[in-house]
């Protein structure tokens, strides 16, 4: 048992340290009994066996430390890939779906960038086509000339790529105009749809009140002449709209007599001044969807009450069913989706862009340093569920980290710097590893007489403090003021005493490092949504790659953002 407990410990303490700089009793003793229930049996021998190993490994130099983790490395590893695969992959099944028969789409609105709740429906969608032998298209829902652009559409597909998603095929809705037309001349000829020239207020106000309006009743032949002027460009923007005849009493409130088309006189970006009258939502998504053969279209659950209405509008004109799958959204703790509030706050100067590090873009998460497997692993783990998905975004970040963990360099860095000048200390160099379990080489840190430390370990040091500058040095403080803080070097031997990273006063390099905080406190915009600190990194910074990602250590991940300003953004 305690030859079980101690090797156990000893195991979870190493890893503690590697990840945190320091083992921490409870924290190692949460990890075994959680790993190892069996050794509850025996909780006060454990903590025993635990606080002897979190002390031996406090007590290790780093290379004997990171030779000690080299033993666990691969099975630390593995458990994290284990814990992420089990996470990310939830039940994958649709009911009433055909191997080898199965067409799904993607069918963004080019108005606004990708968000993560969009990437989320479009893996579903992929590994469904996958899993079914079947196809995923690209459909632009582009029927609103005022609010798309060609901007969006090439936004659309640039973090489509560099999400890596696959598909098979491209189409448009603006290109299937002139068929909507011949459907909705079909349905007024067979006196399903009229043609209304009530104000759009009324309109609404109606629909509320489950009444029908003046021109519901209208002649066959009438709808028909005012159609053909709707689609001639005979009318202006909100003088008439093409509106479906169901139930104006209907329980769902979607089947009161909805818009199939309206005037819009603005200038498309695909089709230019081609088209007046524009086809909603509600009637272009479920005809499409029928002549372009998909068989499962997946969508957000907001919409599951128009399910109803594209049934009937297929149902009236003899089209082809596409069975409809409903998924709850995703959305982020603390941020926004709202392309209407992004805009808003991008104009009033709070946000810089939809790239600003702070929101859940695509753009802004590739620019933070996100994964693209990262976001994949992070989505696909809800599934098809239905419940609401209102996640903390630490979870995409601690997927991010386990994919970045191996390949980050580790460098010192100190914020709030302090001046910390110690004797016996030479100017010259030391080597040093850039990561403490996998081979990505070392760099050479410049030493001297004149340091600095972080303001945070400067505040604990008192006249006759003993602390380890990592890697490099023991050492003694004997005066403190504020001129900064002078000890003397006492050698390199174990010791069990806090340790510091240090930048060398010489060659050290200012830095920003920018923390990003939740945008929305409730509905309120959060002013310290991103903050900015300075700090002074190591020399080996100047040689970085923009977007190269490190670890700070004691400080945390981080991507370089901007080369020329060294200016960092948390991870």
């Amino acid at each position: 048992m305690h030859d079980d407990a101690r090797k156990v410990a000893i195991k979870f303490a190493v890893k503690n340290a590697m990840d945190y700089g320091k083992a921490d009793a409870k924290s190692v003793l949460s990890k075994v009994l959680a790993a190892y229930p069996e050794l509850r049996k025996d909780v006060r021998a454990v903590i025993g066996e635990v606080d002897e190993a979190v002390e031996r490994v406090n007590g290790m130099g780093q290379e004997e430390l990171e030779r000690e983790f080299g033993r666990y490395a691969d099975e630390f590893r593995q458990k994290d890939r284990e814990k992420a695969e089990k996470g990310a992959k939830p039940r994958m099944e649709l009911e009433g779906a055909v191997v080898g028969r199965f067409a799904t789409r993607f069918p963004p609105e080019p108005n606004g960038y990708m968000q993560v709740g969009h990437a989320m429906v479009t893996w579903l969608e992929r590994e469904f086509a996958d899993i079914y032998k079947g196809t995923l298209a690209l459909y632009f829902d582009d029927t609103n000339p005022e609010k798309e652009r060609q901007e969006y559409v090439d936004g659309l597909k640039k973090d489509l790529e560099w999400l890596g998603i696959r598909f098979d095929r491209e189409y448009y809705a603006s290109d299937h105009i002139e068929a909507l037309y011949g459907y909705a001349r079909e349905l007024v000829r067979s006196g399903n749809a009229y043609v209304c020239t009530c104000e759009g207020e009324l309109i609404k106000k109606l629909r509320f009140e489950g009444k029908a309006c003046e021109h519901r009743d209208r002649a066959r032949e009438d709808n028909e002449g005012l159609l053909e002027k709707m689609i001639n460009r005979g009318f202006e923007d909100g003088e008439a709209v093409l509106r479906l005849k169901l139930d104006m009493q209907a329980s769902n409130t979607t089947l009161r007599d909805p818009v199939l088309l309206r005037i819009v006189k603005h200038r498309h970006y695909r089709q230019g001044d081609r088209y007046a009258a524009w086809p909603t939502y509600d009637f272009n998504t479920p005809i499409v969807d029928s002549l372009e053969g998909i068989t499962d279209a997946i969508r957000s659950k907001e919409y599951e009450l128009r399910d109803e209405l594209d049934m009937k509008i297929l149902e009236l004109l003899g089209l082809r069913k596409p069975r409809i799958r409903s998924v709850a959204r995703l959305e982020i703790q603390g941020n926004i989706t709202s392309k209407r509030k992004t805009n808003e706050l991008i104009a009033q100067g709070r946000l810089s862009g939809y790239d600003d590090p702070r929101l859940v873009t695509i753009a802004a998460l590739r620019r933070r340093g996100i994964r693209p497997e990262a976001i994949k692993s992070f989505v696909l783990r809800f599934g098809m569920s239905k419940s609401e998905h209102r996640v903390s975004m630490d979870m995409l970040l601690a997927e991010n980290r386990q994919l970045i963990d191996g390949e980050a360099k580790r460098l010192f860095a100190v914020t709030e710097p302090v001046g910390l000048s110690v004797e016996g200390v030479d100017d010259g160099s030391v080597s040093l590893r850039l990561h403490p379990s996998r081979e990505l080489g070392s760099r050479e840190c410049k030493t001297s007489g004149e340091l600095l430390i972080s303001g945070s370990d400067a505040q604990t040091l008192r006249k006759g403090s003993v602390f380890r500058l990592k890697d490099l040095v023991n050492a003694e403080v004997t005066e403190t003021g504020k001129g900064g803080i002078r000890a003397r070097a006492t050698g390199n031997e174990a010791l069990d005493a806090p340790k510091f990273q240090w930048v060398d006063a010489k060659s050290g390099v200012r830095c920003k490092l920018v923390e990003i905080g939740p945008l929305l406190i409730g509905e309120e915009f959060n002013e310290d949504s991103i903050r900015e600190r300075d700090a002074y990194a190591e020399a080996y910074v100047d040689g970085l790659a923009e977007d190269e990602i490190v670890q700070f250590e004691r400080i945390g991940f981080f991507k370089l953002d901007d080369i020329r300003g060294k200016k960092f953004i948390g991870l």
